[in-house]
């Protein structure tokens, strides 16, 4: 993690991270101003926080109440050496918790990560450079041996070289990355996290039987999704990039609707306007695009080439961002190696999906079968070890696709959490079904995924398949689990060169049917594809076009970014557009119209519900906001500041919806609960004198919205890279 120290008045210093800034002093002893901790101070602190973070995650993992654990920390110096010193920490536990859970408790806090780093001996490199952003893989791993040459299953070319080829591209661009996480819970199953130190937003994850080859994962991640700007889906480019040459590629092309709203000519083909648009209710105001909100300019449109016959096809950009996600992308040493890595998440997902919905049953891949990966078999047993059963199973659907699946089993809580994974190999395939497993996860982890259900109805539901697609957290069946398989066990390989086994993939969809659309990236300097399969590989449903589509934010973005100067009759134009649109009320607003606000902050935190009660108050609408306080107050999720503030108006809305009652008489100890500043901003609010109370204002330009000017700058690097080669 990179943190960024800035110089304050006096002795005070402002550090940057991710969206926190934290301020140290020092004591007026040392001829600070006393005004905060101390840099120590911090340090001391953290090691207690860490501890009782992780006795607060074994408890919750266990149903045990923390109301009566109190922890504390005392640092014992050395008098002889101030640097040597004893961090005593004491835990007090109630009496009814038993000696397994207090033992538990006591090794929950032997693995916090402060006193693990601490104990290791972290090592301090000091060094001067000429520009802070310019060692752009700096927070990488140690460079390899030139000798080294680490060849897997999959790549054309060595890990050593293909992390320097990836690391050389990420460098150029003036991305710098870091390294936020590791993982390696059992053996042979490593992932990672990385991210844009300057945007944190745009980060990935790596997963593979090693730490180079899970940090190959992540780098390959990372540059297919800068180059299919997958990064910045749904979000709002800003008014420089929309009103530039191109917002997206320099090859797209602008199309604009038909008199009556309708497609226009030269978009899509018939083959997908059948899928797409079966019942002709598509229409070209459907299909802007949301990043740029250039309706004038028409549908953004990217070429893909059909590859029956090697036409251009042009596809809405809007139509991908809201139908595929990061679904058909991927990076390679080659085309062909790129292909093939995304042809099988394309399959993995189509066919995870088919086994959850019509709720298959796979056979088990053999004991003798699985004995000849011995690595896989060492995580399997590792697993096992920790108290998690494990199912390996064969999810080829009788050896039609490329298809393994990994499912583990939690007795804590009887949750489960089927991890498919797919390629032509299949020792590959297995192995990323495993990594894919516990790829970022903790053992606390394991705990979030839900029970099996007989319910076909919560199987087949969309959203599932969403959730599964996210994160696997969707259900699935109990029936997955019968022993009656529905399939025969079959050791199927489809493995080749990598040119070889893209024919074969591509061969497979084939003979479904299925028209195949590709867009090639190399502008940033590695071969990156984007395959398209209409009908089989979206993740969302089609309607989401006409019903749920991203680009209703155009509807409300630019009002809600200049709330604070909207005159009545605007606010309330706002307001109704907003009741008739039947959004859910407890949407969040930065996803509602693509900006990425600071979490912390109460634009962060905004529901569609919170602003339109803040619109009502402005409005003078003391009847309405009241209902939507009351309603805000049983469903809050918001900061604890955020909810008293809400707690105090609701009190003061119904003192003055009461005729037999007087703020007056109520005033004093209002302010006693609640706080005078607090209340003068309630009383402003209820009165319409305070519009808006915690929105910082800001406009289309984005003023003090750091996190997502942060974003857009990040995207600049792109933008400005394929200019240069348009």
């Amino acid at each position: 993690m990179e943190i960024q120290v800035n110089y304050l008045d006096n002795l005070r210093l402002e550090a940057k991270f991710d969206d926190f800034t934290v301020i140290a002093d020092q004591p007026i002893r040392y001829k600070g101003d006393g005004s905060a901790p101390g840099p120590f101070d911090y340090f001391l602190a953290s090691s207690a926080l860490c501890a009782a973070y992780f006795v607060k995650v074994y408890c919750n993992t266990r149903n045990i109440s923390t109301d009566n654990i109190r922890l504390a920390q005392n640092n014992i110096v050395d008098p002889e050496n101030r640097y040597k010193q004893i961090f005593k920490i004491q835990v007090e536990l109630p009496e009814d918790i038993s000696d397994k859970d207090r033992l538990g408790i006591l090794r929950s806090i032997e693995r916090c990560t402060v006193k693990k780093v601490v104990q290791e001996g972290p090592e301090f490199q000091i060094e001067v450079v000429e520009n802070l952003d310019a060692d752009a893989q700096a927070l990488l791993m140690a460079p390899a041996s030139a000798q080294a040459q680490t060849w897997i299953e999959g790549k054309d070319l060595p890990l050593e070289t293909t992390i320097a080829n990836m690391t050389a591209i990420l460098a150029k661009l003036g991305m710098k990355i870091e390294i936020a996480s590791w993982r390696n819970l059992v053996p042979h199953v490593w992932s990672l996290h990385i991210r844009d130190a300057a945007s944190p937003m745009c980060f990935t994850n790596g997963k593979g039987a090693t730490k180079e080859s899970a940090l190959c994962s992540a780098l390959g991640e990372f540059i297919e999704r800068l180059s299919c700007n997958f990064f910045y889906n749904d979000q709002f480019f800003g008014e420089e990039i929309a009103n530039s040459e191109f917002v997206h590629y320099p090859n797209e092309k602008w199309f604009l609707p038909g008199a009556g709203d309708e497609l226009p000519e030269g978009l899509l083909d018939a083959y997908c306007l059948e899928i797409y648009n079966p019942d002709a209710e598509l229409c070209g105001s459907n299909l802007i695009d949301t990043n740029s909100g250039r309706a004038d300019r028409g549908i953004c449109s990217l070429p893909f080439v059909r590859q029956s016959d090697g036409e251009v096809v042009y596809f809405p950009s809007n139509l991908i961002e809201n139908l595929y996600l990061s679904n058909g992308m991927s990076a390679g040493n080659t085309l062909c190696e790129a292909q093939v890595q995304c042809l099988s998440e394309i399959f993995e997902r189509a066919v995870k999906k088919q086994i959850i919905e019509e709720e298959i049953a796979l056979p088990d891949v053999p004991p003798q079968v699985l004995a000849k990966y011995p690595e896989l078999l060492e995580g399997i047993q590792a697993l096992e070890a920790q108290g998690f059963p494990v199912l390996v199973k064969d999810a080829s659907l009788g050896g039609q696709f490329p298809v393994a699946c990994v499912t583990l089993m939690n007795p804590r809580n009887g949750g489960v959490f089927a991890s498919f994974g797919a390629h032509p190999s299949l020792h590959v395939a297995l192995e990323r079904s495993l990594t894919e497993l516990l790829q970022g996860r903790s053992f606390e982890g394991l705990n979030d995924f839900q029970p099996p259900t007989f319910s076909t109805l919560a199987v087949t539901e969309p959203n599932n398949f969403v959730e599964h697609f996210i994160d696997s957290s969707g259900v699935i069946s109990w029936r997955f689990f019968s022993a009656q398989a529905d399939y025969e066990f079959c050791e199927w390989d489809f493995s080749g060169t990598n040119e070889e086994e893209a024919a074969k993939l591509f061969g497979i969809l084939e003979e479904m049917g299925k028209e195949v659309y590709m867009a090639v990236h190399e502008d940033l300097g590695a071969p990156v594809c984007r395959i398209l399969v209409p009908g089989y590989s979206e993740i969302y449903p089609i309607e989401d076009l006409i019903w749920d589509n991203t680009n209703k934010a155009l509807d409300f973005r630019e009002d809600i970014l200049n709330l604070q100067r909207l005159g009545n009759l605007a606010l309330a134009d706002l307001l109704e557009r907003l009741e008739d649109s039947q959004l859910d009320d407890y949407t969040d607003i930065r996803t509602l119209i693509g900006i990425e606000f600071d979490e912390n902050t109460p634009w962060g935190q905004l529901t569609i519900l919170e602003l339109k009660l803040l619109i009502h108050l402005a409005l003078g609408q003391q009847d309405a906001a009241l209902e939507r306080v009351e309603q805000f107050l049983q469903f809050n999720t918001n900061t604890v500041e955020r909810g008293l503030f809400y707690r105090a108006l609701q009190a003061v809305l119904e003192i003055l919806l009461d005729e037999e009652l007087r703020l007056d008489d109520f005033i004093h100890n209002l302010k006693r609960m609640f706080g005078a500043e607090v209340m003068d901003a309630v009383v402003g609010s209820a009165e319409g004198r305070v519009r808006f109370y915690g929105l910082e204002p800001t406009s289309m330009r984005l003023e003090g919205l750091d996190r997502h000017l942060r974003l857009i700058e990040s995207y600049k690097k792109l933008h400005a890279a394929r200019a240069a080669q348009a």
